[in-house]
């Protein structure tokens, strides 16, 4: 079975992405302050540099702000990574069920017993 890629956001293509979005609809990082309440434009900058990423419900209102929709904002990493053999493998392995002794319903009482 071919396993999909793991999506990875890239914060700093993201960040600019964020920054060429507002600078195309007009708006400052001021404007971007005053629309999301902040006492100071840090978490802004942040963002435009790729230090940090914008939560969720603050990307989706800057979605509506710049109406684009989440993926026109979010630039994911365009590399594949590797996938460690603990990510391939399941919560539980065949190895796991076969250590499990087998279960017998008890007769009339819908439990399950151990044998």
């Amino acid at each position: 079975m071919k396993m999909k890629e793991f999506p990875v956001i890239d914060p700093a293509a993201t960040g600019e992405n964020i920054r060429r979005l507002r600078q195309m609809r007009g708006l400052t990082v001021r404007d971007l302050q005053s629309f999301f309440g902040f006492e100071e434009p840090q978490a802004i900058y942040k963002w435009q540099r790729g230090d940090s990423l914008p939560t969720v419900d603050n990307l989706y209102a800057l979605g509506s702000l710049l109406e684009v929709p989440l993926e026109q904002i979010i630039i994911p990493i365009r590399r594949p990574l590797k996938i460690t053999e603990q990510q391939e493998r399941t919560c539980c392995s065949e190895r796991f069920w076969r250590r499990l002794p087998p279960f017998f319903p008890l007769p009339g009482s819908g439990i399950l017993q151990s044998a």
